[in-house]
């Protein structure tokens, strides 16, 4: 099945954000993606097909980063510009979907805008880093201002996936990152660096509408710890996936989309 997607710009107060849509389900579904230093506006096609099973019952919006980024933007201010962005579209009530430092703004976001945020679903993220997530962030960051292509690409394989994802991708991982611009490195600079003004932990009990978190056991980024601890605060379900699957457990294990759409829906 061949999915359409379309691409489009929406304006907010002082930036705009680029996006893109997909399906045409009554239901709007928010995806907030990871901290990636190429956007994911360029991956339209493949994550439409790979969440092709939301289409019929979800009209679904993935957002990128807002466009104009200035030094020591932050985490929440992330996150107010995806509100804006959704009441600019008129997307209330929606179901959302954040992993890593997406689901960092979709925490903010069910914070802050309730009414905005009908279900939650939080993957491979946390409320606080801790000193693994800190120092495998600063690692990243130190390889973007060096703007060393190959070590960039070998510290986030390194963490980011299960062995045996890493070993049959890997290379394709890299080839797909050569054309890594100054102006790519620049801007993830700020968006590694984003994740330090991370604090929720305090604030997660605000958070009212049905969430589920979803983790790995051998998350080697912001940690197993970091996906338990928000469903402590919450007493929501957790489920993390075994040893075999890293931080990108939601690229790798074949049953996670089915997981996110079957809590969307019930």
């Amino acid at each position: 099945m061949v999915t359409s997607v379309t691409r489009a710009t929406v304006a907010i107060p002082h930036n705009e954000m680029e996006y893109f849509t997909f399906g045409s389900g009554k239901t709007p579904l928010v995806m907030l993606p990871g901290l990636s230093v190429k956007s994911v506006i360029r991956s339209a096609e493949s994550v439409a097909s790979l969440y092709r099973m939301f289409a019929e019952d979800f009209t679904v919006y993935c957002f990128e980063r807002s466009k104009f980024l200035s030094e020591n933007y932050n985490i929440q201010q992330l996150s107010e510009d995806t509100a804006e962005a959704m009441r600019a579209l008129d997307l209330n009530d929606a179901c959302v979907f954040g992993v890593s430092q997406g689901g960092m703004m979709a925490q903010y976001l069910a914070i802050d805008h309730p009414q905005a945020v009908r279900k939650l679903v939080l993957g491979s993220t946390c409320a606080r880093l801790n000193a693994t997530a800190n120092a495998v962030m600063e690692r990243w960051v130190q390889c973007a201002e060096r703007m060393d292509i190959d070590g960039f690409c070998d510290c986030f394989i390194d963490v980011l996936y299960g062995k045996a994802f890493a070993e049959k991708f890997g290379e394709f991982i890299r080839l797909a990152h050569r054309d890594i611009t100054e102006e790519d490195f620049k801007r993830f600079v700020i968006l590694g660096r984003a994740c330090d003004t991370l604090n929720t932990y305090d604030r997660l009990e605000s958070i009212t509408c049905p969430t589920l978190v979803l983790g790995a056991k051998n998350d080697r980024v912001l940690t197993a710890r970091g996906s338990v601890e928000i469903a402590e605060k919450l007493g929501c379900e957790c489920y993390l996936y075994g040893e075999e699957y890293g931080h990108c457990v939601f690229d790798e294990a074949p049953d996670y989309k089915q997981r996110v759409y079957d809590f969307f829906i019930e």
